[in-house]
């Protein structure tokens, strides 16, 4: 039986993340309440804004429901904002900004530069026959990964995909790609 996956509906790019999910023929649920993520099996964190989400994870009263069930060894994937709200350490974040510390990495927010300087590339990923591309938009980077993280893609040397347990985080944005093997090896791992 394939799992229920919640897509966080609150902002960013929730809908492309859904769409794929879909043609991997999995039920997915938009998750914008606490009810709604208890019915879930397994939750996709969305590029968009790390600091109105964040803000946006504590006004729908989502923010304690999450870290409890990610702690509770739920697992997830987050893209983008995803991975900076999933990070153990934020640098340049705001003062008032979330981090559910769930992966022992550090990331730089916007790190690759403006939305102007956004790219797409190729990039090798461990396990995949033939490169994956990869869609930056704003991007954050990994300056740190801690014991225990798996590295399993980058990009000129830094990490841009990474696993620890349960969670997955991209620094970019598979759903952008039309390739389905990052969400499809996400429920793999379940």
């Amino acid at each position: 039986m394939k799992p229920r996956v919640g897509v966080l509906a609150l902002q960013g790019g929730f809908a492309a993340h859904a769409a794929i999910l879909h043609r991997l023929d999995v039920r997915v649920d938009e998750i914008r309440t606490a009810e709604q993520l208890a019915a879930v099996d397994a939750l996709v964190m969305p590029g968009g804004e790390s600091t109105t989400m964040s803000m946006l994870l504590e006004r729908s009263g989502l923010l304690e429901p999450l870290a409890e069930r990610l702690d509770g060894g739920m697992g997830v994937l987050g893209t983008c904002a995803g991975m900076i709200l999933l990070a153990a350490e934020v640098v340049d974040g705001r003062a008032d900004q979330h981090s559910l510390g769930l992966v022992d990495i550090t990331v730089r927010r916007n790190a690759y530069g403006t939305q102007i300087e956004s790219f797409e590339a190729d990039i090798a990923v461990y396990g995949f026959e033939t490169p994956f591309h990869a869609v930056f938009i704003r991007a954050p980077a990994v300056e740190r990964v801690g014991p225990g993280v798996e590295v399993l893609a980058r990009h000129e040397g830094r990490p841009v995909l990474c696993r620890s347990g349960r969670a997955t985080v991209a620094a970019f944005h598979p759903e952008l790609s039309g390739d389905g093997r990052l969400h499809a090896r996400f429920l793999d791992d379940l």
